[in-house]
């Protein structure tokens, strides 16, 4: 049989590639509470995903007495600081199946709303060449669920984003994927994606091949007006 491959896979950092999620939330509450505020898990829960500078007014409004750029350094700084100590996991089978993608010579791109400086660690961490593309938070006008990010990488890459696939593990980024019309594809992790658009739900990524991905995708890419110029795989 044959499969269509995408133009690009544009991946999603926290909690699709690595779960970096626990640490943002606990960040975040360490924030709140040294301001005498009140943060819970739920509350955190609300913004898996979000924009740093959207989220920091959410942060004001709890008693946060910091400008939005420095609650945004502060909150970068205490997750780097983790991740030096403890580690930045990788999201089951999520660095196994982006040498796959890569192996398949299919274009990659890194879409994350955390700043580029911590985008750059992860990137640094993979140990292989692993994104052509990062487009970060402090890249973008508009962060996620606006379309703007998704479409920022495809341009940067010189594809079609309607021949791309996207990988996300929140309601925001499946948004922003769904709205730049990518083909979403959700991994559910610390935040339901059962209400979300998201094309395809996967539990998880691991035992996933590259081929898997583009099989699942396979259909959509095939719909496009020009999907007859595009190359195919052997199964």
């Amino acid at each position: 049989m044959t499969t269509r491959l995408p133009a690009a896979v544009l991946w999603d950092m926290d909690g699709t590639l690595v779960d970096t999620e626990p640490y943002w939330l606990r960040a975040e509450a360490e924030l709140v509470r040294s301001f005498g505020g009140v943060w819970t898990d739920e509350d955190g829960l609300q913004l898996v995903g979000a924009g740093l500078w959207d989220s920091a007014a959410v942060f004001q409004r709890a008693g946060v007495e910091l400008t939005a750029d420095e609650i945004v350094q502060h909150l970068t700084g205490r997750v780097r600081e983790q991740i030096v100590t403890d580690g930045a996991p990788w999201r089951p089978g999520a660095r196994e199946l982006l040498r796959d993608i890569r192996d398949a010579g299919v274009p990659t791109a890194l879409v994350t709303m955390s700043l580029r400086s911590m985008a750059e660690d992860i990137v640094a961490a993979t140990g292989f060449e692993a994104f052509d593309v990062l487009v970060a938070g402090d890249m973008v006008d508009h962060p996620k669920p606006h379309p703007e990010p998704y479409l920022r990488a495809a341009e940067a890459l010189g594809v079609d984003i309607a021949a791309c696939i996207a990988l996300e593990d929140s309601p925001p980024g499946v948004a922003s994927a769904v709205a730049s019309g990518a083909f979403a594809v959700g991994i559910p992790h610390i935040a339901s994606l059962d209400e979300s658009d998201a094309h395809v739900l996967w539990p998880t990524l691991a035992e996933r091949s590259s081929l898997h991905l583009f099989e699942a995708a396979s259909a959509h890419l095939a719909a496009r007006p020009d999907a007859d110029r595009s190359e195919e795989a052997s199964a």
